[in-house]
């Protein structure tokens, strides 16, 4: 692999991602009598957080604490968190409606200035939250160190931005007569975030809606809980105004409650799961809730017969393995036209069984523990049940626990042959490294095996043939395309967002389409003829 391949190959390593969950399962809920403070970096193995709102830290009003742990080793506990409930953040959203009048009315240049600055912090800071990221999350590090690095960038992004936001100016049929249009805030905007992505996301979600003007109130997913406070104590120690940003952690059904029926609530952008996006959705119907999810997915890799099958393998492996699996761009289906099928196979078994699978702080490890034993058993029962249906595994996908993964949710990477469409591997999400490979007797069948699911969010196509590759971007039901490219990797510039039951496919996240969502259009007419 020349090197410039290479360069490209990691600097789209990093894909991002949902799957919020609901359960308790690897949290520890106690009562607290943990003095209150701001988060610091520097208090230890052990981080304690409070809930930020109206611009302070502030425990739950239940006094109670949840924790989390080290997938990479269950015996280390990583944070000390507020069980936030109804109350808390019934609280944060009154917050946020205080401070709306005042934020809408500082011109975009000027909140800008707040989230550059942020940006900053962040990125003096990076060594330091990946390793935290790391610890509550299980990625690896470098994994960790991308990711913290690209929230930086979506701050430095939409601080840069915020010199072009505005409206435009529209010609009008009579002489003396203007047509402008202007951007204006939503209001009061609910956030709900996952945990593959702890940092990035939250980012991605917050900064163009602060931007735009809105006051935000943000849940983030309890297992990883700890990136979304050092976001709000970067924009705190930037000097964003109180209550612009409230951040409170706990409970997401009372959360999804508050949104569902206080009414100071414009908007909600949630990444996760499909079975709780469509509750929401449902639930905020009623009011017509300007809203945004993005949810499941089960991406397509297709190799052709023309591919360059090294470059092939290469990019399964870091799209499938990468991450652990636990991204919504991930690949979870391998698509091979059978000439190079045998060949393709042997080349992909032979880089799994030299995948590094490790705690994720230690130097060289490629690929981390699954984030709890849910995740982790979710993996290996889908292999089961692939098994069951007549498909192959071909290596891989058993648990390890020896030695250094004895207190951790370590697998293999899982290399499944033999599948076929309608199997349950082949239709539902595996958020785990665990690949299957499906064999076909055309390009128009690849496409086809393709089409066949239920998600649209990210596809790959591995080809020399560049008539194939445009007529596959044409045809493919996706809302990411991806030509010799991995399927994970998302430039922030870029619009992000997925078709059929991976989105309610209405606006997208990020670059400048971002805006769109987080703005209203006013048009304004007008008559200087007089």
């Amino acid at each position: 692999m020349n090197r410039s391949l290479a360069r490209r190959l990691k600097s789209q390593r990093y894909g991002f991602r949902r799957s919020f969950r609901r359960t308790a399962a690897g949290f520890v809920l106690r009562d607290s009598s943990v003095r209150v403070a701001g988060p610091s970096l520097n208090s230890g193995p052990m981080k304690r957080y409070s809930n930020y709102v109206g611009g302070q830290w502030v425990a739950a009003q239940s006094g109670k604490t949840f924790t989390t742990q080290n997938p990479a080793d269950v015996r280390e506990v990583v944070g000390e968190y507020a069980l936030g409930s109804a109350a808390d953040f019934a609280a944060a959203t009154h917050a946020a409606q205080e401070a709306l009048p005042k934020w809408a009315a500082t011109t975009a240049i000027t909140r800008g200035r707040f989230l550059s600055k942020a940006g900053q912090i962040l990125e003096a800071r990076k060594t330091e939250l990946a390793e935290l990221l790391t610890r509550e999350e299980g990625k690896t590090l470098a994994e960790a160190t991308g990711e913290v690095q690209r929230a930086a960038d979506i701050f430095r992004f939409y601080g840069g931005l915020s010199y072009t936001v505005g409206g435009q100016a529209i010609p009008h049929e009579m002489p003396g007569n203007l047509i402008v249009t202007r951007r204006e805030p939503l209001g009061v905007v609910g956030l709900i975030t996952p945990w593959n992505f702890p940092i990035a996301i939250p980012a991605w979600k917050m900064v163009p809606a602060l931007l735009c003007g809105n006051t935000v109130v943000l849940k983030p997913a309890s297992l990883a809980p700890s990136m979304a406070l050092e976001l709000a104590r970067a924009l705190h120690e930037a000097g964003l105004p109180p209550g612009v940003l409230n951040v409170v952690t706990g409970e997401g059904r009372a959360f999804g409650h508050e949104i569902a029926t206080n009414r100071a609530y414009q908007a909600l952008s949630f990444t996760g799961s499909k079975a709780v996006g469509h509750g929401l959705y449902q639930a905020v119907a009623p009011r017509q809730l300007r809203t945004q999810l993005e949810m499941g997915s089960k991406n397509p890799t297709l190799v052709l017969a023309d591919a360059d099958l090294d470059l092939a393998a290469r990019l399964v492996a870091i799209a499938g393995f990468g991450l652990t699996g636990q991204a919504c761009t991930a690949t979870s289906r391998v698509i091979v036209e059978r000439p190079v099928l045998a060949a393709f196979t042997e080349k992909l078994i032979a880089l799994a069984k030299t995948w590094k699978v490790g705690p994720g702080l230690t130097p060289g490890m490629q690929m981390g523990p699954a984030v709890n034993a849910e995740e982790l058993q979710g993996n290996l029962d889908a292999i089961t049940q692939a098994c069951s249906e007549g498909a192959e595994l071909a290596w891989g996908g058993a648990r390890l626990t020896e030695g250094e993964f004895a207190h951790g949710y370590f697998m293999q990477p899982a290399v499944l042959t033999g599948v076929r469409p309608a199997m349950k591997i082949a239709q539902e999400e595996v958020f785990g490294p665990v690949v299957g490979i499906l064999a076909v007797n055309s390009f128009d069948e690849a496409i086809a095996v393709a089409n066949d699911t239920q998600y649209g969010l990210s596809a790959s196509l591995v080809t020399r043939d560049y008539k194939k590759a445009m007529l596959y971007a044409e045809r493919i039901e996706s809302g990411v395309v991806k030509v010799n490219q991995i399927s994970t990797g998302l430039q922030l510039q870029a619009p992000f967002g997925g078709v059929k039951q991976s989105s309610t496919d209405s606006f997208r996240e990020q670059g400048t389409a971002a805006l769109d969502f987080y703005t209203r259009s006013k048009t304004i007419y007008l008559d200087y003829s007089a």
